[in-house]
């Protein structure tokens, strides 16, 4: 057995993963769904390594206290926590919890401060050649559930001149 974190073991003959960090996190943190910089990351609209793992969990609930691997953790409100959420395979039969292309590029948005204003364009960029017009329509929808219309229209309209 090969220790991930503490508490948290995996086969020593499982199969090699490059995400045995997200495993980890998300294995001591059930209720959390990749976010932030890892998302993205996942979903290959940057090129940076995350130097933690980010995860979001539900208002209002325990925050997980996760020393090693590092772990960011955000907290989103309740209404709106499950909107995007999909399933990654991490490694062969392991799944995680993980938001969408288009949820965490309304995320980076929203948060740019935080990520970077360079980071979420260059997101928003890279979806939108990938997606095209057609991933417009889920960006809309993602950001008008998320009360994030204002940011989103703009910086699309921008990207697409």
């Amino acid at each position: 057995m090969d220790e991930l974190s503490r508490g948290v073991y995996r086969r020593a003959d499982a199969p090699e993963t490059a995400h045995a960090d997200l495993l980890a996190v998300c294995t001591r943190a059930l209720r959390a769904v990749v976010c932030g910089e890892s998302a993205l990351a996942l979903h290959e609209l940057i090129d940076d390594i995350p130097a933690a793992v980010h995860i979001a969990v539900p208002r209002g609930t325990r925050r997980p206290t996760i020393s090693y691997p590092p772990a960011v953790v955000a907290q989103y409100a309740s209404k709106t926590f499950a909107l995007g959420v999909e399933r990654f395979e991490a490694a062969p039969g392991e799944t995680i919890r993980v938001y969408n292309a288009a949820r965490s590029v309304v995320d980076a948005m929203r948060h740019r401060n935080r990520v970077g204003e360079t980071h979420a364009l260059s997101a928003l960029g890279r979806y939108l050649r990938r997606d095209g017009r057609s991933g417009v329509g889920e960006l809309q929808h993602i950001a008008r559930e998320l009360d994030a219309l204002s940011v989103i229209r703009p910086a699309v309209e921008a990207v697409l001149a």
